[in-house]
């Protein structure tokens, strides 16, 4: 038990000595990661749909 204990207070000590980012930064990174994420969705659903249309022109 003493080594969960000490495994615990050592964990502790190790996220106090961590560099968090400001909350700002969060925020902006996260709309940099949502907004590219939609475009990267957008791009590929065109490219499915002109594939799936170009695909059943060539099948008639």
């Amino acid at each position: 038990m003493a080594k969960v204990v000490g495994f615990f207070k050592e964990c502790v000590r190790e996220l106090k000595l961590v560099s968090w980012p400001t909350r700002e930064y969060v925020l902006s990174s996260v709309k940099v990661v949502i907004i590219s994420t939609v475009m990267v969705a957008v791009v590929l659903g065109a490219l499915d749909l002109g594939f799936t249309e170009l695909f059943r022109l060539l099948m008639k």
